[in-house]
């Protein structure tokens, strides 16, 4: 065990208490505070005026966020630091937008006891399911894009020419895959709810020629046809294990002959403590789905098989998810 992981009494106590920061952050964020005070200097009276909050709180509020570094006082004045203008400002080119999806996670990390207690999920999306779709497909736009242009070079392209990118989200990995070799055709299957947005992310980034939408859920609704390669990116740690391998299979059977199906996921060791970010994902959905979870290699491998998958690998990545490829042989 490194010191990082040593459970001193301080530790242990910085830990119980962590949650106050995280939610000074997400309140700021659900105010959009930065993008509103980027570029100005402002007291907190103007401030509260700005938010439509109360002066004293709103005072005592702007104080915690300068203690924890994202905002400057200058002679009762408040300021975005350089830290929080670059990386918390709405159109900045390294905004973190998936922040905003975390203030959606807060309210259903809440409620994780009672998921223990139930062994499932206790939180209602259902009252801001429009707000909680685009938050989410924000978050993943922004997580994923250092990710879309790396992935493509872990995979063997040379005889693919069509990608279906299932639950694709913003297209971002599609992107990725046009992008990588020039005659690609992507085409992005997602549910109704969601295709509007990507068609969104798509014109913004003049894709429209190379990637294609069709809106559909996976679990239910024929794919468009076959393709040389078939991506599932964070797909599979939303269902459960009879969910997955009914998934796989469909997969397998859309593809072309030499095709290959790429996983790509939390891949978690047989103890399942491995890798860490796995472990509290493993609660992240607990908290979240319905029968979501985080699954082995052997698991993931073993669907595969049953779905007529071979020459079955795994490729590790920077970014603590893993590939596992399957390819349709005879």
């Amino acid at each position: 065990m490194n010191d990082d992981n040593l459970l001193t009494p301080k530790n242990i106590i910085e830990l119980a208490t962590s949650y106050r920061n995280s939610r000074i952050l997400l309140t700021a964020i659900e105010f959009d505070l930065f993008t509103k005070l980027e570029g100005q200097l402002k007291t907190s009276n103007e401030i509260a005026g700005l938010l439509q909050t109360d002066q004293h709180a709103t005072d005592r509020f702007l104080n915690a966020l300068c203690a924890l570094g994202f905002l400057r006082k200058v002679k009762n004045k408040f300021y975005n630091s350089n830290e929080a203008s670059q990386y918390l400002v709405k159109g900045k080119p390294d905004y973190l937008g998936t922040l905003e999806h975390n203030v959606f996670l807060w309210r259903s990390w809440s409620t994780l006891t009672e998921a223990i207690r139930r062994g499932a999920s206790v939180t209602d999306k259902s009252k801001e399911r429009a707000n909680w779709t685009e938050a989410f497909i924000a978050a993943m736009h922004s997580r994923a894009k250092k990710q879309a242009s790396v992935i493509p070079f872990l995979i063997d392209l040379t005889n693919v020419k069509s990608v279906l990118d299932v639950g694709g989200g913003s297209g971002i990995f599609s992107f990725g895959f046009v992008k990588a070799k020039k005659d690609i055709i992507a085409t992005v299957f997602d549910l109704p709810g969601v295709i509007p947005l990507t068609q969104k992310y798509i014109a913004g980034a003049k894709l429209e020629s190379k990637i294609k939408t069709v809106a559909g859920n996976y679990m239910s609704d024929d794919f468009p046809g076959k393709f040389d390669l078939i991506f599932l990116s964070a797909i599979i740690h939303s269902n459960s294990p009879e969910e997955n391998l009914f998934l796989i299979k469909k997969c397998a059977k859309s593809l072309n002959l030499n095709g290959q199906l790429v996983i790509k996921d939390f891949v978690m060791k047989e103890n399942r403590i491995e890798p860490k970010n796995g472990a509290l994902f493993a609660l992240n959905m607990l908290v979240n789905t319905k029968a979501g979870d985080t699954y082995t290699e052997e698991e993931i491998a073993g669907w595969m098989r049953e779905a007529g998958l071979k020459q079955i690998a795994r490729k590790d990545t920077s970014f603590g998810s893993s590939l596992i490829i399957g390819k349709n042989q005879d």
